[in-house]
């Protein structure tokens, strides 16, 4: 088997507390496309060529025997990020905040790219970026 093969892809599972509510913000707010649904309890989203996978939390379970999955706790200390590179960063900022998404700052040019940071329902952190 060769790995990695150009069949595979990468999924990216996120934690989340209410996942109507999560569904609703990738989806609504930044256009994912809801792929399959788990009867509440998880939902796969296509997103920019990947997939989220957002899932309750819960226990151990016999292939993870001591693993417990919680969504983040405390909104500022983060062990996961994910960037979305855009073509234009004030645009994307003016569109999605249009949509419902809080940002921490609006769009800092830091010379080399612009950034600006927002957070999903559960407190993940998600940054749009413009390389220059």
């Amino acid at each position: 088997m060769e790995f990695p093969s150009k069949s595979m892809a990468l999924t990216h599972i996120l934690v989340v507390s209410e996942i109507e509510r999560s569904k609703e913000f990738y989806s609504g707010i930044l256009g994912a496309e809801v792929y399959r649904d788990y009867g509440g309890t998880s939902c796969v989203l296509s997103f920019l060529g990947s997939w989220l996978l957002l899932v309750t939390g819960g226990g151990p379970t016999k292939d993870k025997p001591d693993v417990t999955f919680i969504s983040p706790q405390d909104t500022k200390e983060v062990s996961h990020a994910m960037t979305i590179r855009v073509p234009d960063c004030q645009a994307a900022y003016n569109e999605l905040k249009s949509r419902g998404a809080v940002f921490l700052t609006p769009p800092t040019d830091w010379g080399g790219e612009v950034r600006c940071f927002f957070r999903d329902p559960d407190g993940h952190l998600l940054e749009i970026s413009e390389a220059k």
